[in-house]
This record gives C-alpha cells, structure tokens and sequence, in this order.
C-alpha cells in the first residue's frame, strides 16, 4: 500500500497554461464494482490497472474480513481475486467502509443476500449520506437490517434474514443511482432470477451502463426496459472473466480536460477514449458545446482553447455526468457570461453537499454564485481574489478548485490529502501540465563536486531570483528526524515530519521553525542521516511539496537531483552541470585543504567514482540528466564562467 503523505496544505501559483499528457489511474468505479464481482464469480479473476485509492483499500479491506482470497495489491496495478461463488467464507464481522460509497452500498446488498452478521460504518459523512432506500428495498425481501445510528442513515447491522424474491424489487431511482447498482450486483446470487423496477426519475443512468457492462463480463446479462425496469434472468451466476483490465479514470480525466480548455493546452489524457464503458467521457462533449476543440482516439481524447479564444456561456443539464459536472463549475469562470449548471440534486448527497461547498469556494474567488436545490448559476469574476479553499475532505472540490488557479491568483488547498480518495497522484499530474504564470523556474543537477551549488547560487543573485538547495531541506528533515527521536528507518514518521516541516532559507541562512541552524545541519552526523534518509521515497514525495513552496516571483533557481525531473518537471531552463571526474576531485581536494583539512586526491578520486556509479544505479532519484536539460561541461571553466554561461542560456531560451 502506499505512505503517500501529504501536507496540512499546497501553495499553488497562477498559471499561465497548461500543456502535456497525463496517464490516468484506473476508474473507481470500475475498480470497487470488479473486485465485488470478482469476489462474487467462480473461479480466479486478475484484474490489471486497479485504482491505488482510499476507496479500492477499502474495499480490499472488507474482502478480507470476508475471507475472500486477494493475492497482489493495487499499488502493484495487479490483484488476483479468488472467487467464492457467492458464498463468502466468513459469515459474519465488522467492516469499516470509510466514505467510500461504492464500496458501502453494494456490500450492503450483497451481504444481504448471502447471508450472515455483520456491522457496517464509516467516517462520518459517511453516516450522513442516505442509504433508507436500499434498506426498504432489501428489507421488504426479509434481509432484517438494523439502524445503529440515525435511521435511514449508516451505519448498519445485518442480522442474517434469509432473501427471498417473490415479486418484482422496487427501489427509488433519484437520490443515488449506487441503490440500484447495488440490487443489481447482488441479486444474480439468489439464482432464481429478478425484476427491479426504478421509482421515480433514475439519475445518474451512466454509471448503470457501467454496472450492466461489468455484470455481463462476469458471465450475466440483464434485461432493461428502457430505464424503469431491469431483469435478472433466473438460474445466472458470475463466472470469471479470467483477466480484466480497469479503464482510466473518466470522471478524472475531466480535470485535464479542462484545463486544456481553459489553459491554452492541447492537453491529452490517456486512458480513455471513444470505445469506454464509462458515461463521464461525455464531459468531453460539454467541453465542444461550449467552444473547446477536442479530439478523440480509441484511448485517449485531447483538448485545446477555443479557436476564437472565447469560452461560451451555458445553460446545461448535468444530471448524466454528476461528478464531472463539478469541473464545469471552475470552467464557469472562464466563460463570457453566467453559466448554470441544472439537475445536480445528486450533489447534495455526495461526500460532502458539493452544491453548497462549491457555491461557497466560487464567491471566494470573486465569483458571484446562485446556489438551487439543483442547480447553480455561476458568474465569472470580475476580479480574481487569491483563497484558501476549503476541501471539505471531498476529493474533488480539491482537484476542480485547483484549475482556478488559471485566473491569475494563487490559491492555497487545505487538507489536500483528500485527493487519495481516487487520485492520489493528482497534484504531481497537475504540474507536470501546468505552466506558472509570471515564474520562471531554473533546474540544475549533475554529479557530486560538479560545483552546482556555488553556480546555482551565482546565478540566482545573477538574475535575483530565490534560490533553493534541495540538500539543505533533507539535511533540515534530518535534523528534526534526530531531534525528535526518529529512527532513520521509520519511513512513516520520517515522511510525516518531511510534511510539516517549517522551513525557511534566508540568503545563505536555513531556518527551522524561526531557529538559525545553518551551522547544525551542517554537522557529520546530520550529513550522514541526511544521506540515509534521502533515499526514502515517502520522504521525497513529502518535501516535493515543501520544495514546491520556494516557488515565487520574480523566480526560482533550484539545484538538486530531482528539480528538473519530479519536482519543477515545467522548469523553462534544465541545466545538468558535469566536469570530468578528475577535475570534479581536484575541486574537491582544494576545498579540503584550504579548510584546513587533510586529503588524499587519488581517496578523492576513488571516492567520487565509486559514489557515480552507485548515483546512477539508485532506484529514488537516480543520476541523470532531467528530459530537456542542456548539458554543461564546466571542465576548465571557473564557477564564474558557468553561471554566465547558464545565464545565457537562461535569457536565450527563457526571456525570448
């Protein structure tokens, strides 16, 4: 599993343009619905390119306490799923579902109809978010759910009452289409075949295809009736489809989308396309609607700015696309005129009540919003107001919210953990597209003794822009590591530390929590911590963003080994910054030596070949030079000569 950790909170800077291609991770809601189904089938299923998420761990999670064979894990993109027919091998337990909606109503269902004891719960906006209507409809077949809490609300007992189907199972269509999806999943397991029939208005009628697309790959095809009723032939059950691969993340792909649209672009996401299952990939569709080219393969579709650079006002209705609708919101923005956004009632029971979360961080922004019991219309600002957007521990109020930066104004992103829900990579794709506005960014690495500290700080002053030394913020983390009584080799506690770090560089000065420990860090046993723990990938993924927070105008130089590659990957000017290892020795001994300190240039020599050829081999942040960079042999050349030459480059390739 991974030790992602994130930040109390991100800085994001404007941005002028976005610009690249992301890989999507897989689909939630293809991920949860096939580990159920999988569970549920005879025989051994492999399922490749499965979400790595909050709400997949959760589901994993209950099939274990349900007994169920799961070889592999989703940080592995690979899962084997033993199925047990039907019959889960633990008959009762207690499983905790987190918020994870996809997980806690079709389980509900499906250990209805198996059979057992079992207790259900959640976070708390989990036992906020309605599940009265799947209930009654179980209920009314003899399942015998408890409310533990708030009736019509998680969490629940299930008591074991045997299911009979006797007459057609009625269930509301229009508060979740997940109530359905979930009678569907479970009910091919009675054998005896069933008519669900749809009260009221089905909302969401995409992510029932992908329901009936996914039950009819494990062996059972139902019957539709338009969208009022469905029918489960009698004498069906799941059998493996042997391998099955998950689609990208449509509802995902919609932020990339967007920000092609609105940030010049083209930005393609790969993953998705014309052949998937998935009914979001008509967010595509709204985009061309409102003057944004878009282009589309088997798997992958691509956007770009309007042709005419304006952005269409729109009156649409998003009842089919609920959760990609959430990103028109932040487009809305950018349109010339008020935009409402029409039959997004869903909203209101989502993670959070996405209406009124996202009326309130649009007027943040200097939006002016009218806020419906299904709808929004939202008027572009007038004036941008930087913000500190409140999350709502909704994943995607954090990743729609984020595009706002493309107005001009920074925005700071509070708990934006929540993203680990179904995108845990989400920000790290958002800067490999993006391009800050008004902040170039200067990226230099290269071998041990090749100067590029001293150069990197020539060149900062040269072109007064701010300067970081990576290797002073791991030295830093080591420092608070040994203070704190860390073990080097707590990777958790080592990362959670890297993540809170309050960490100031000043000139030359390094600050930590308002303390000068420019001399600390520089000590022996904290330059060997240092060395240990920077190959931790927990830690470097948490102080990316610490190193991100250095980002500001008029510009950044930033020297280390992953500026270029991982941590400013848009850097206008990649520099690597080489000399022969003879010379890089040589620098390396005179600098001992007018220390005061005793040397041996051919130990030197040994030393800086030997610590190359383990750089280069490193699996975190291995040696090498970032895509784009331009080489620079500094053999012969003083550190004077290299900033020059970098500044050169720099106003050559950046400022032209």
């Amino acid at each position: 599993m991974s030790t992602r950790i994130f930040p109390p909170h991100l800085d994001l800077p404007p941005l002028a343009g976005m610009r690249g291609t992301v890989r999507l991770p897989g689909s939630k809601s293809i991920s949860n619905r096939t580990l159920l189904l999988a569970a549920l089938a005879e025989g051994e299923t492999e399922i490749r390119d499965l979400l790595d998420s909050d709400d997949t761990r959760r589901m994993l999670e209950a099939l274990a306490v349900l007994g169920v064979e799961v070889n592999g894990d989703a940080a592995s993109g690979v899962v084997r799923v033993r199925g047990c027919g039907g019959l889960f091998p633990n008959g009762e337990g207690k499983l905790f579902l987190g918020n994870a909606g996809t997980a806690f109503r079709p389980l509900t269902a499906a250990l209805a109809v198996a059979g057992g004891r079992f207790e259900l719960s959640g976070v708390p906006r989990m036992h906020e978010r309605p599940i009265g209507d799947l209930v009654t409809a179980l209920n009314a077949m003899g399942a015998g759910i408890e409310y533990l809490g708030t009736p019509g609300f998680p969490p629940l007992r299930l008591t074991g009452g045997a299911v009979k189907v006797s007459g057609p199972v009625r269930v509301r269509g229009d508060v979740s289409s997940q109530f359905l999806t979930a009678l569907l999943l479970a009910l091919p397991m009675t054998r005896d075949g069933a008519l669900v029939e749809v009260e009221g208005e089905l909302i969401s009628k995409p992510y029932i295809d992908i329901t009936l697309n996914l039950m009819e790959r494990f062996g059972v095809a139902v019957e539709r009736d338009g969208w009022a009723s469905f029918r489960i032939p009698s004498g069906t059950r799941y059998k493996t489809p042997g391998v099955i691969a998950v689609e990208g993340d449509a509802s995902g792909a919609s932020y990339f989308l967007a920000a092609g649209g609105i940030g010049g672009g083209p930005v393609r996401v790969e993953g998705v396309g014309e052949r998937s299952i998935q009914g979001d990939v008509r967010f595509a569709d709204a985009l061309e609607s409102l003057g944004i080219q878009v282009a589309r393969g088997d798997n992958w579709i691509e956007a770009r700015a309007p042709a005419d650079g304006r952005i269409r006002a729109f009156d649409l209705d998003l009842n089919h696309i609920p959760d990609a609708a959430m990103t028109l919101a932040v487009v809305a923005l950018f349109a010339d005129g008020p935009c409402r956004l029409a039959n997004i009632a869903s909203w209101r029971v989502k993670e959070t009540d996405r209406i009124a979360a996202m009326a309130a961080e649009l007027r943040k922004v200097g939006a002016g919003v009218e806020e419906g019991d299904d709808f929004l219309v939202v008027t572009p600002p007038t004036r941008w107001q930087g913000a500190a957007i409140e999350t709502y521990d909704d994943h995607r109020m954090a990743m729609c919210l984020s595009l706002a930066t493309r107005g001009g104004v920074p925005l700071r992103i509070l708990d934006p953990g929540c993203v680990a829900k179904t995108f845990p990579e989400y920000f790290e794709a958002l800067a490999s597209v993006s391009q800050p506005e008004g902040v170039p960014v200067v990226a230099i690495d290269g071998p041990g003794a090749s100067g590029k500290g001293t150069v990197a700080r020539m060149v900062a002053d040269a072109l007064g822009f701010r300067y970081l030394d990576s290797g002073s913020i791991y030295r830093v983390a080591a420092l608070a590591a040994i203070r704190n009584g860390v073990a080097l080799d707590d990777e958790a506690e080592i990362a959670a530390l890297g993540a809170h770090l309050d960490v100031v560089c000043e000139g030359e000065s390094v600050l930590l929590s308002g303390e000068d420990v420019s001399e600390a860090i520089r000590t022996e046993e904290v330059s060997q911590a240092a060395s240990r723990i920077a190959a931790l990938p927990a830690l470097r993924e948490a102080l990316m963003w610490r190193q991100r927070a250095f980002l500001g105008r008029p510009g950044l130089v930033a020297e280390g080994r992953d500026m270029g590659s991982v941590v400013f990957p848009q850097a206008g000017l990649k520099v690597y910054l080489t000399a022969s290892v003879e010379e890089r020795a040589a620098r390396r001994h005179k600098q001992l030596i007018d220390k005061g300190m005793r040397a041996s240039l051919a130990g030197l020599l040994q030393d800086l070949s030997e610590r190359d050829e383990r750089d280069s081999r490193r699996s975190v942040a291995p040696l090498g030079k970032a895509e784009g960079a331009r080489e620079l042999d500094s053999t012969g050349l003083s550190p004077q000569a290299a900033c020059e030459r970098i500044v050169g480059w720099f106003r050559e390739q950046v400022c032209r």
